[in-house]
């Protein structure tokens, strides 16, 4: 399905509201996320500079390896991957996400004053928080492919992925469609389509970058969005700082529910698997499509995975409840 893998062009039109009164010039979607790009990349040199000098900060290891290890660390420039990397290969191949002083703390976002820290894996006895920050990054690489599948001539619309748990049984990101495209099912290979181009994704090991930004660079990043303008201001609201945290993968830039994972090729098994027509009080058709994934190291057998895929087929909303009598998922369905 080639055709679905052209970048289209993505404007609003003079009804919808911006940032300001000013015209927003019409920009395709490789146009739009160049910027974006761009918009992050400035503001994270800005951040970086607040930094002039290097200062030193004590970071000290407490999990079960290496227990009591002191590392002598650069604060606002070092991560807990660099941490990581004063351990062990393994430390930097399997934690997902770091616990810096008790505090859920991405791989590769900046450790800011000396601290106690420990590595979270899928392994975990406890996973839940590991798999939700793997359930986020999977609906992100979604939404790049979804943004960048079809032609020119049709205009999409990423709305948002909403935080759904992972025991519903797929991940997923809203979309709005071309109205030229309202009466288009997607087939099975439109589906097949989409996956492919995830897994380019996955094997070129992007890292995800995070970025706390102030609402008012938020709001310029995505000034050609409007569902993202209105999300960009809920969750400033929802914080005493008025700070909106974003992600980066390669030059793609959305806003983020919460921690993700440190590299796209922690995804092993992923597929695209449904598209939900979404009843909704806006006037554009909004598609949930759907999908499932496991991590590289968690492999199931094939019987199981595709009893999997039927279930993530069935629409999943924010809300829904798992039914307990799951045999073929056990413990593996952590995920």
């Amino acid at each position: 399905m080639a055709s679905f893998r052209v970048a289209r062009r993505l404007w609003w039109g003079c009804s919808r509201r911006f940032v300001s009164t000013d015209p927003v010039p019409h920009l395709s979607t490789a146009e739009i996320a160049q910027m974006r790009n761009k918009l992050f990349s400035k503001e994270k040199e800005r951040q970086l500079s607040l930094y002039p000098r290097i200062e030193k900060i004590e970071v000290k290891y407490v999990g079960k390896s290496h227990p009591g290890s002191v590392f002598l660390m650069n604060k606002g420039l070092s991560t807990p991957y660099t941490c990581a990397m004063h351990l062990s290969e393994w430390h930097c191949k399997k934690s997902v996400l770091a616990l810096v002083d008790g505090k859920i703390w991405e791989m590769y976002r900046p450790l800011t004053q000396s601290c106690e820290i420990q590595f979270l894996t899928f392994r975990d006895q406890d996973p839940e928080e590991v798999n939700k920050a793997y359930w986020r990054s999977c609906a992100m690489i979604l939404g790049y492919v979804l943004e960048q599948a079809f032609k020119e001539e049709y205009l999409i619309t990423l709305v948002r992925a909403p935080e759904v748990p992972v025991l519903s049984g797929a991940f997923c990101y809203d979309v709005i469609l071309d109205n030229k495209l309202n009466n288009w099912r997607p087939t099975k290979e439109n589906l097949h389509s989409f996956t492919k181009e995830v897994h380019k994704l996955i094997h070129k090991d992007l890292p995800f970058d995070v970025l706390d930004v102030d609402v008012k660079v938020a709001l310029e990043i995505f000034q050609h969005n409007q569902y993202k303008l209105d999300v960009v201001k809920q969750k400033a609201s929802q914080n005493s700082e008025g700070t909106v945290q974003l992600n980066r993968f390669g030059d793609y830039v959305d806003i983020s529910e919460g921690p993700h994972i440190p590299r796209t090729s922690f995804c092993g098994q992923y597929e695209v698997t449904a598209a939900h027509n979404l009843e909704s009080s806006q006037p554009e058709l909004i598609r949930r499509v759907q999908g499932l994934s496991l991590p590289v190291e968690l492999m199931l057998h094939h019987s199981v995975w595709y009893r999997l895929l039927e279930r993530s087929q069935k629409l999943v909303t924010e809300n829904r409840t798992e039914v307990k009598d799951e045999n073929e998922v056990s413990k593996t369905e952590s995920v």
